[in-house]
């Protein structure tokens, strides 16, 4: 069975930092990444990283957060640098098998205040 769990969320100020962690179990992944929704907004896409290690981000989070893996741990990270309000979402981590299966963490809460 698999389990992604997450970690790391809470309330910041602007211009703090974070670092969200995902560990997941139950199977061998390719892909590992972070997705985020707004109040009022879709779901976007945050970052993601593969097994080999090529990472894409979305231009809103360029130069300010890292995503990296552990793929031993089978564990994901974002870490968040120079946070701003409108980075204030639900952020889920997902991991994708060879399969193409896609599977979700619970989410966890960013809040930045200004």
């Amino acid at each position: 069975q698999v389990q992604l769990v997450e970690s790391g969320g809470g309330l910041v100020q602007a211009g703090g930092s974070l670092r969200l962690s995902c560990a997941a179990s139950g199977s061998i992944f390719n892909a590992m990444g972070w997705y985020r929704r707004a109040p009022g907004k879709q779901r976007e896409l945050v970052a993601a990283v593969t097994s080999d290690g090529n990472t894409n981000y979305a231009d809103s989070v360029k130069g300010r957060f890292t995503i990296s893996r552990d793929n031993a741990k089978n564990t994901v990270y974002l870490q968040m640098n120079s946070l701003k309000p409108e980075d204030t979402a639900v952020y889920y981590c997902y991991a994708q098998n060879q399969f193409l299966n896609r599977y979700w963490g619970q989410g966890t809460q960013v809040t930045v205040s200004s």
